[in-house]
């Protein structure tokens, strides 16, 4: 099965929020977030990746459900472990959701979901979540506890944060990928479905060939920032090229 490209279109919002965020509804807004889903569709994505944070800095509620609605790609939604977004995750019904750590002082996401120690919270959330028929997946750091009490939640999958990797010395690279190889097995053999992200772009991509299961990437600012030279059709079309080098398992 070839390796499936989740597209974060966050970034977008992050620009359209530099003019007009104290009006996101604002007539004519731009860019676009649904326009450039509709570009990632066209370019190939597999399915979109949208955030929204409780300080709203980036997505905003209707921006998801203008998606949700008009879109014909499967919607993968990151959010934080509180009732709040729980809310809105069951009220959107994504086809994902991704369960992320947040911080108002970062300016994207930075290190994995701490699952072993917030268990019980966590737990609860995968089961609200996953009764109303949302696959869950939960974004750790590539250690095995982590990915052990992964599975313990009930989550069908994980993702493996690839930023550490991501920002890694050359001479620190190999470790990196070891230790996201050992996740990966670990998942697998858990029976959970293994994705990556975070920092992934189009010259460290075929490094993460190394490591044995994945099944979908996810990667927004990459693809966006060359889509600032090319264009996001073509920007998602090259990445998707490049991921088909990924070597599947017979």
């Amino acid at each position: 099965m070839p390796l499936l490209l989740g597209v974060n279109i966050d970034h977008i919002a992050t620009l359209r929020q530099a003019r007009y965020a104290r009006a996101p509804e604002a007539f004519n807004a731009e860019p676009s977030p649904l326009l450039a889903a509709f570009d990632a569709l066209a370019g190939g994505a597999d399915s979109l990746t949208l955030h929204v944070r409780s300080d709203r800095r980036h997505m905003q509620d209707a921006d998801a459900f203008r998606i949700r609605a008009k879109v014909p790609l499967p919607l993968n939604l990151e959010m934080g472990v509180t009732a709040e977004m729980l809310t809105l995750a069951l009220k959107l019904q994504p086809d994902f959701a991704c369960l992320v750590p947040e911080s108002r002082e970062e300016i994207t996401t930075e290190g994995g979901l701490e699952v072993a120690l917030r268990f019980e919270p966590t737990r609860m959330a995968v089961t609200r979540l996953q009764e109303a028929g949302i696959r869950v997946s939960l974004f750790i750091d590539p250690d095995l506890p982590q990915v052990e009490a992964a599975a313990r939640t009930g989550a069908r999958m994980i993702e493996l944060h690839t930023g550490c990797f991501a920002n890694a010395p050359e001479a620190a690279r190999d470790a990196e990928i070891q230790r996201l190889a050992a996740a990966a097995q670990a998942g697998h053999a858990a029976g959970l479905q293994v994705n990556a992200g975070h920092g992934i772009n189009y010259s460290n991509l075929t490094r993460l060939w190394a490591v044995p299961h994945l099944v979908e990437l996810n990667i927004g600012h990459s693809i966006v920032a060359r889509a600032l030279h090319s264009g996001l059709t073509p920007a998602v079309r090259a990445m998707k090229e490049l991921m088909a080098t990924y070597p599947t398992l017979t």
